[in-house]
């Protein structure tokens, strides 16, 4: 049964972030904002990102909007950080699960990787520490977004982020964590089964009748996978924001 505040609502739309709601890392659309107020009259709607709370709240504040007015659910570091209705939720930590030992073995290794790893342009803040992950960049997250263009081009060539995991997940196997390819220039680490999926254990208290996922890498062994396989929604693989709402449209509308 629907919890009262989604009773005239049975259905829930999440969705990630870069390309999917936006441009990675850029300002969502008024267009896409419009659209997900009209969404919301007939399905609850929620962000679930790797990124914490900050950037996206940077990427869908539009003209002073309250993003977490703007949301039912929001879920920062794959929902480690989640609010409902605009009211913070449980949050976990990735440094009380990991150890700090652990961590500081992890850190150690990736930037001595990164040090020797001979790539086209280095930049800055190559390891970002989360609450509930961190997130691991060889370019570095400091890169303009031409040379985050570049990167990804050079990436799918070259495959520098696949050789990276590989080795790390090999090197740290004892330490049961995932390491998740998304976006265009960097991977997350965090303890297994703090995936997208955590999400989904707010929001299936909620009683919802069908839950839809949106997301951009949702291939094996990218950071939207496990949400769009998982039995317990619908998943739609888009390609950009307009992809997202077409799709919206069509299904919603």
């Amino acid at each position: 049964m629907t919890s009262s505040e989604f009773a005239n609502r049975k259905k829930v739309a999440l969705f990630d972030v870069d390309d999917t709601l936006t441009r990675p890392r850029q300002k969502g659309s008024p267009e896409m904002l419009e659209l997900l107020r009209k969404v919301r009259n007939n399905v609850a709607i929620g962000f679930v990102s790797g990124s914490d709370l900050v950037k996206i709240t940077e990427q869908l504040t539009i003209s002073g909007n309250n993003v977490l007015e703007d949301f039912d659910f929001a879920f920062a570091e794959n929902g480690l950080t989640a609010y409902r209705l605009g009211k913070p939720l449980e949050s976990q930590s990735y440094i009380k699960s990991i150890g700090e030992d652990n961590h500081k073995k992890l850190v150690n290794f990736i930037l001595h990787y990164i040090a020797d790893l001979d790539i086209p342009v280095k930049r800055g803040t190559f390891i970002e520490f989360r609450n509930g992950m961190i997130n691991v960049s060889p370019l570095g997250r400091n890169a303009t977004l031409q040379e985050r263009h570049d990167f990804e081009a050079y990436d799918k060539i070259h495959g520098v982020r696949v050789a990276f995991v590989k080795v790390l997940r090999e090197k740290f196997a004892d330490l049961d964590l995932t390491f998740s390819i998304g976006g265009k220039i960097s991977f997350d680490v965090f303890p297994r089964g703090w995936d997208k999926r955590y999400s989904l254990r707010h929001v299936e208290k909620e009683g919802f009748e069908e839950i839809h996922f949106f997301g951009d890498s949702t291939q094996q062994g990218g950071n939207d996978y496990e949400i769009f396989a998982d039995p317990r929604t619908i998943g739609h693989t888009v390609t950009c924001p307009e992809d997202t709402m077409r799709i919206l449209t069509e299904l919603f509308l």
